[in-house]
């Protein structure tokens, strides 16, 4: 085993020189996953809509495609919001991506991780595990109030991708969910929230309240009756509570700008336009902002944002 642990050590340096981080654990940690997720389902922390879609197809275990997996390699990189524009009566109406969608840094960290294991023939395939909650028990990172996962020099601003593999791994540093030590006295995402997700009296988010569950729903869901038009603020997802949390202060300015859509580009999006309908020039531009997985966002969440910023 003492050449596995200078293989890992060896992989989590490589992940560090490239601007990343990691950690890797035994694979039998994601029964205690497991076991305290459904023990929060059990006393009523989650909702039974939160937790089929969200929870319920995770995966605590090797899966048929290594089966022989035995650790789990967990790795994250800082990303930047994305900036989109949509051009809508005239004008151009940018909008914003959070950091964690992006899958471009997955693609780099596995052809990193899979060449760093190749070396000892050791495999890898991506894995479908609770990433926050593994990240906070590894010591990767830890949770904020609002109960994101806060990483030290990247803050919440970054992206986790996990991975199954055959790599023994015996040494962990489990630990119980840890709460930032600022945030202890910090109300900043509770002011900011403006449906109640984050609640200062519970350690966990009320999930149902929160807006990103409601907004990454197929089109034909409608958005519940109390949820306000003016508290969107993203194509998916919510930036409300990390916007104005001070571990975010140095990264909430950082933007990169992806693509510029048509007028007529955002009619196709609004009328739901499939992939074969629309020009190859706007599936490129998709593609190349990393959006493609939006394309069924569009026609529920667009039309929202579109009316809070264009008048008329």
């Amino acid at each position: 085993m003492a050449s596995e642990g200078k293989l890992i050590e060896t992989l989590l340096s490589t992940l560090r020189e490239h601007g990343y981080r990691g950690r890797v654990v035994p694979v039998g940690r994601l029964r205690d996953l497991k076991q305290e997720i459904e023990a929060y389902y059990r006393e009523g922390f989650f909702d039974a809509e939160f937790y089929q879609e969200e929870l319920a197809a995770l995966h605590f275990g090797p899966p048929a495609t290594l089966p022989t997996a035995r650790s789990v390699i967990l790795a994250t990189a800082s990303q930047p919001q994305v900036r989109v524009t949509f051009t809508w009566k005239g004008k151009h109406v940018p909008l914003v991506v959070p950091p964690t969608y992006s899958q471009k840094t997955d693609r780099l960290i596995e052809r990193l991780v899979a060449d760093a294991l190749a070396t000892r023939d050791y495999r890898i395939v991506r894995a479908g595990v609770p990433k926050k909650s593994l990240a906070v028990r590894c010591g990767l990172g830890e949770y904020g109030r609002n109960n994101i996962v806060y990483v030290q020099g990247m803050g919440s601003f970054h992206r986790l991708v996990a991975f199954f593999s055959d790599l023994p791994c015996e040494d962990d540093n489990w630990r119980a969910p840890q709460l930032a030590e600022r945030c202890r006295k910090c109300r900043a995402c509770i002011d900011a929230c403006p449906t109640g997700a984050i609640d200062r009296k519970r350690f966990l988010l009320r999930a149902e309240r929160c807006i990103t569950f409601r907004n990454e729903k197929p089109r034909n869901v409608p958005f519940p009756a109390w949820l306000d038009s003016s508290w969107h603020n993203c194509l998916a997802g919510c930036m409300n509570c990390q916007r104005f949390c001070p571990l975010d202060k140095d990264f909430v300015d950082w933007f990169e700008y992806g693509a510029t859509f048509t007028d007529q580009e955002t009619r196709l999006f609004l009328r739901g336009a499939t992939l074969e309908q629309l020009p190859d020039s706007t599936v490129k531009k998709l593609e190349q902002s990393e959006m493609l997985e939006f394309l069924d966002l569009f026609p529920r969440n667009l039309p929202v944002l579109l009316r809070e910023r264009v008048s008329g």
